[in-house]
């Protein structure tokens, strides 16, 4: 039983490396920046759109 329990811990960490993994590097090919960082309305532009740019984001750290 306890080898069994290993082998199903050993597969979700797996899965779950791999899933960070994919997420991170579809990030980085698409070289957009991640949504939901910025905080809401604040980052709508003039047209009340929300602003594409990362340079937009009024909460960006330098």
């Amino acid at each position: 039983m306890g080898a069994t329990l290993a082998v199903v811990f050993l597969a979700t960490l797996v899965l779950l490396a791999l899933a960070v993994g994919a997420m991170a590097l579809g990030s980085r090919m698409t070289g957009r920046c991640l949504r939901g960082s910025c905080g809401g309305p604040a980052v709508l532009g003039p047209d009340g759109k929300p602003i594409d740019s990362c340079e937009g984001c009024p909460n960006r750290k330098d």
